[in-house]
């Protein structure tokens, strides 16, 4: 059985820093700010946009060989991961917990797809970030932005108005 994971928060917070995605947990700013008040219903929305990030990144990079070894696996190293999300989550989790150090993939019932290959797993791992949080940047920037621009522009204006 998977343990419960409460927030996707790592420890390392960059929405303090002023980013508008964390660095640490690709949550963005508001959300790291306004976790603890959430019901549970908002909490999952927050992780189901998270986990299909991860998975439209990790669908193109890895292949799951056995997801029941994977998650037998997990369970017996201690590793936090969401048993009922998608088994592409769970190699994150992996790789979250280990950075990729000692990890063989095939040993977990994974393996990377030919154009990662050849790439060891820290490595991996690294440019799998990167690639998230700037997934994560874009998703910001094209579905919550323009709505924050637009309600200070609106405030800007009545406050002129007025």
């Amino acid at each position: 059985m998977s343990k419960a994971i409460a927030t996707p928060c790592i420890g390392i917070c960059s929405s303090s820093m002023g980013d508008d995605v964390c660095r640490g947990c690709h949550r963005f700013a508001h959300e790291v700010v306004n976790w603890n008040g959430y019901p549970e219903e908002q909490r999952v929305v927050v992780f189901e946009r998270l986990d299909s990030l991860l998975i439209q990144i990790l669908n193109n990079k890895i292949q799951l060989v056995d997801s029941g070894l994977l998650k037998s696996k997990l369970t017996a190293a201690n590793i936090t991961f969401r048993a009922h999300s998608d088994p592409h989550c769970w190699v994150y989790a992996l790789l979250k917990k280990t950075r990729g150090e000692g990890v063989d993939a095939t040993d977990w019932g994974f393996r990377l797809l030919s154009a990662s290959a050849d790439i060891a797993l820290p490595r991996f791992y690294e440019a799998l970030e990167g690639e998230l949080y700037r997934l994560s940047q874009a998703h910001y920037q094209r579905y919550l932005e323009p709505g924050i621009v637009a309600a200070r522009n609106a405030k800007k204006i009545a406050s002129n108005n007025n």
